[in-house]
């Protein structure tokens, strides 16, 4: 009687541990990619190749260079320093008393514009000394309060001008307490006023998004210690452009922010007269104020940097490609030749 034969089961396995393997393999799939088996350049720095990047690199930059010096000389600027000589002498060893008694300081000022001026004139004001960029001055603000009217009360990062007698201040904060508050008034030739347009010196996506239609100015400069410039309660902070401008926190210590524009051409040697009101506190830390009148060009202010950096490297560039030039002519070399290497020209080393 014969017994049933088992199946066979060879090779069996084999498979299931092959498979097995497979299964718990870390492997990653085969790609070009992954074993970095792609097509790619390698080029090799031929002499000719570095003399030419060089050669490029001068042949575009130098033109720029030149191109924006010279924009940058075509800027017309008027720069009137008067923190000074807006105090009297009386009164100039204690200058910080005088800037700090009640009342405006009325000053006059006498420029003469050097070469014509095409409008739009840029009115500027610049503060030297003036560290906007200080951790605790910067964090003292609420854009939740400038953006909605129902945000009034949140004003936890605004100390110490939070509030006043318990209600909560308007803009709050020390940026906005500090608010820029010297007026120039602007006339030529003693007899034709210059009107300065103050619309449109801020950023729009500040008037339409960090400043809200529907918040008011309350308790602004209401304290016993007053900062800088009141607001008009009856306006919106979204239409009051030199708050705007001002919350808009410089980065460098010496910054010039936009006070208007002048849209009129001035000639030449034309006598303008400023009547402008000295009222700005900077001198408790040795700060400067500057009354700045500038036009653009394409490339904006006047700013010799660019044009000098570009001519700088391009120049650099041209001088060594001059003398990688006279090297290759003068002593060539074969590329690949094996008896530059060190143990070809030191025979007697092992």
């Amino acid at each position: 009687m014969s017994s049933p034969t088992a199946p066979s089961s060879s090779g069996a396995p084999g498979s299931a541990d092959s498979s097995a393997v497979r299964r718990n393999s870390k492997r990653p799939k085969y790609s070009k990619f992954t074993q970095q088996e792609l097509p790619a350049c390698k080029p090799i720095l031929t002499p000719r190749w570095v003399i030419s990047a060089f050669m490029l690199v001068s042949i575009v930059f130098i033109p720029i260079g030149v191109a924006s010096l010279f924009a940058s000389r075509d800027v017309v600027e008027i720069i009137d320093r008067y923190d000074i000589d807006c105090i009297p002498p009386a009164n100039r060893t204690d200058k910080v008393q005088y800037i700090q008694t009640p009342g405006d300081k009325p000053c006059n000022r006498t420029l003469t514009v050097p070469k014509r001026m095409k409008h739009p004139i840029y009115v500027y004001y610049q503060l030297d000394n003036f560290y906007q960029n200080h951790r605790r001055y910067v964090k003292s603000r609420s854009d939740q309060q400038l953006r909605d009217n129902s945000s009034e009360s949140k004003v936890g990062d605004c100390k110490p001008e939070d509030t006043n007698n318990g209600s909560s201040i308007v803009p709050c904060g020390l940026i906005a307490w500090s608010l820029f508050n010297d007026t120039y008034i602007f006339s030529i030739n003693s007899s034709q006023n210059l009107s300065v347009n103050k619309k449109g010196i801020s950023w729009k996506s500040d008037r339409e998004h960090k400043f809200g239609k529907d918040v008011y100015p309350k308790n602004f400069q209401s304290g016993g210690l007053i900062g800088g410039a009141k607001l008009n309660t009856s306006i919106p902070l979204s239409e009051q452009e030199d708050l705007i401008v001002w919350m808009r926190t410089a980065a460098l210590p010496t910054f010039r922010k936009l006070y208007g524009k002048i849209e009129q051409d001035l000639e030449e040697n034309d006598t303008i007269q400023v009547m402008l009101k000295n009222n700005y506190n900077t001198y408790s830390f040795n700060g400067k104020k500057k009354l700045v009148l500038s036009t653009t060009s394409w490339l904006g202010g006047k700013n010799d940097f660019l044009g000098i950096a570009y001519l700088t490297v391009g120049g650099l560039c041209f001088f060594l490609a001059m003398a990688f030039t006279i090297v290759y002519l003068v002593k060539p070399r074969q590329l690949g030749d094996p008896s530059y290497l060190s143990w070809n020209r030191n025979p007697g080393w092992h």
